[in-house]
């Protein structure tokens, strides 16, 4: 009985312990809020490519990746997805939070659909690193130093379509080709004749030229001239300059007068004056004589014409020649 007694007691003690164990584990942070990171991700050449940014974010993952002080390794700590405006948020776990800072340095790390690696930053690492927003009741918030800024074309989207492959059918083995005659007989080339050159003609040396050396010259003997060394001229020192203590004197900076700026001169335009010009007289007109007209000729009287209808009958007749003028 003693046994059992102790085995019970044993058995709510361990249970009591593990449940302050989790508590304390899953409180870590010392309040309990969740750690989310907000962003944005931004496409630096869709306008340029007239691409859509909408098919430009679709698949494309964020994911969180922390390292410790202490370490040079990152590990994931959480991912999500962009939405089609390019946002996202990724929750961390609770226990990176802690006195108010996240206790490993993180960063955020584009994905492709197809490739694990990440997309490269164009901005660099540092531009991607969270930083502390704001805190709330029921949570605690970090964004980037900057927008997630990415490439289409080294980033792709799920949104286009990988490069197709075509399967074609092997290629039949053929026999080989039967050797071809006098392939691999070499022809010699004809000699190749150079004129020969003519023979060198060689000049002589020059005769040389001895001439008789000069006689050494005469050495001339000078006697040493002692100088007598200078007598030293003793001057007594002089007393040490009194120093003269000066206060200091600390003036006043001058309090700055703020002067309003003039405006611009306002710009006055003279035209420049055209030279004056000369009025000639005109010179008196010439006299034109009359002229006289003659009469015109009075018309001549033409009968009246008149045209029978060529259906009916004969052909009109002419009419009489009438001259114009008389």
């Amino acid at each position: 009985m003693e046994n059992l007694e102790f085995r019970g007691r044993a058995l709510v003690a361990f249970t009591v312990w593990s449940v302050l164990f989790v508590t304390t584990f899953c409180n870590a942070n010392g309040d309990g809020k969740t750690v989310e990171v907000v962003g944005v991700g931004e496409c630096a050449d869709c306008k340029e490519n007239n691409l859509d940014t909408t098919q430009a974010f679709s698949g494309l993952l964020v994911t969180i990746d922390c390292k410790p002080e202490n370490d040079d390794h990152f590990k994931t700590r959480g991912s999500g997805k962009l939405d089609k405006q390019g946002n996202f948020k990724v929750s961390l776990p609770q226990h990176l939070f802690k006195d108010g800072k996240l206790n490993e340095h993180c960063y955020a790390q584009l994905h492709t659909v197809s490739s694990p690696q990440p997309c490269p930053s164009i901005n660099g690492l540092e531009s991607s690193k969270l930083v502390f927003k704001s805190t709330t009741d029921q949570k605690h918030q970090f964004g980037l130093k900057e927008n997630l800024k990415f490439s289409p074309i080294t980033c792709v989207s799920a949104s286009f379509w990988p490069h197709h492959h075509h399967n074609f059918p092997p290629l039949p083995k053929l026999p080989p080709l039967p050797p071809l005659k006098s392939f691999h007989h070499h022809y010699p080339h004809p000699p190749i004749y150079k004129k020969p050159l003519p023979p060198p003609v060689y000049k002589p040396h020059p005769v040389p030229v001895y001439k008789k050396p000069l006689p050494p010259p005469v050495p001339v003997y000078k006697p040493p001239v002692y100088k007598p060394p200078p007598v030293p001229v003793y001057k007594k020192p002089l007393p040490p300059p009194v120093p003269v203590y000066k206060p200091p004197v600390y003036k006043p900076h001058p309090v700055p007068v703020y002067k309003k700026p003039l405006p611009p001169p306002v710009p006055i335009y003279k035209p420049k004056p055209f030279p004056p010009i000369p009025h000639k007289p005109l010179p008196p007109l010439p006299k034109i004589p009359p002229f006289t007209k003659k009469p015109c000729p009075p018309l001549p009287k033409l009968p009246p014409k008149y045209f029978h209808h060529p259906k009916f009958g004969k052909w009109p007749p002419l009419p009489p020649f009438a001259p114009h003028h008389p």
